[in-house]
């Protein structure tokens, strides 16, 4: 079993509206040199994180619950549960909660070596 790490909260996380939710499921002495960040995140009702460009990683978002939208570089379209997306090393996205209840997502970032 895993150790529980106390989330964090990240307020206008990259330029975003409100805050969002970070609970870590690893860290640094599981994740090594392989990830930087493997999280469950929560954007609440009208929160969303930031546009933003990964330098050096990539990240996978997985939606588990609540919908949004997502920005790929210049494109944005609805996100559902059981929707996964990748952002590249050198691109950009963000994620936005437009509905009701919280958007929940897993989110890996994945150095790029």
């Amino acid at each position: 079993m895993l150790p529980k790490i106390p989330p964090k909260i990240i307020e206008h996380a990259n330029g975003g509206k409100g805050r969002i939710i970070l609970q870590p499921i690893a860290g640094p002495d599981i994740l090594k040199d392989k990830c930087r960040v493997y999280v469950k995140a929560t954007l609440e009702k009208g929160c969303s994180m930031g546009v933003h460009q990964h330098k050096g990683d990539g990240e996978i978002y997985y939606i588990l619950s609540g919908h949004g939208l997502y920005t790929d570089n210049d494109t944005t379209y609805e996100v559902k549960p059981g929707d996964a997306m990748f952002c590249p090393n050198g691109s950009r996205h963000g994620l936005e909660n437009t509905g009701e209840e919280d958007l929940v997502f897993m989110g890996l970032i994945i150095y790029d070596n």
